[in-house]
């Protein structure tokens, strides 16, 4: 009888050990080559688009659920899309300046995931983070949705920020008056399409 309660003992020590080993979280690092990120600003005439590249970034996993993670983005690597030329250099350089994102004291951003909730389907996440633009960091939340496409795990989602927010004044309504037609909204958004690898 000894015997067998000492088998059944181990056996039972396995088990939760092979149960934990299955459900250990693991860490996918993002492909910053094949992945991008886009943004677009919005203001009373218009609107401008660019690209930003990832420097760094990991998403966490657990028995395939998304569980954490956190990205870092080269704010020095800042574009303009939507022109071309003199035009485009003009409004990199106004936003690289010390008006917009001051790159040359705040050459990253980062965003740290604190908490996920499924959206109730496979894939489908509810996300809050703590965003760092210009050494401020605010609390924000999106939506992501993760799926296998091309042999790879790809990970998307849309963000609307608040610049204001971060101390960002240039042509805000929320900082200045009487701004008319010069007013540059306050909303901007970044769309991220990153690929991940084990």
């Amino acid at each position: 009888m000894k015997k067998l309660s000492v088998l059944l003992g181990g056996f039972a020590l396995l088990s939760m050990l092979a149960f934990t080993s299955a459900f250990k979280p693991v860490a996918n690092t993002v492909d910053i080559k094949s992945s991008e990120v886009v943004w677009k600003a919005y203001k009373v005439t218009g609107s401008h688009t660019g690209k930003l590249q990832l420097k760094s970034g990991s998403l966490i996993f657990n028995n395939e659920a998304l569980t954490g993670g956190s990205f870092e983005l080269d704010m020095t690597t800042i574009s303009c899309t939507d022109m071309t030329g003199g035009g485009a250099d003009k409004l990199v350089g106004h936003l690289k300046s010390e008006d917009f994102f001051n790159v040359a004291q705040h050459p990253t951003a980062k965003l740290a995931i604190s908490k996920v909730i499924s959206r109730g389907t496979p894939g489908a996440y509810k996300v809050q983070a703590d965003l760092t633009i210009k050494g401020i960091t605010k609390p924000i939340k999106f939506n992501a949705d993760i799926k296998e496409e091309g042999g790879k795990k790809w990970a998307t989602t849309k963000i609307t920020i608040d610049r204001a927010d971060y101390d960002i004044r240039f042509g805000s309504g929320s900082f200045f008056e009487n701004l008319g037609d010069k007013t540059i909204y306050d909303e901007f958004d970044i769309e991220v399409k990153v690929a991940l690898t084990k």
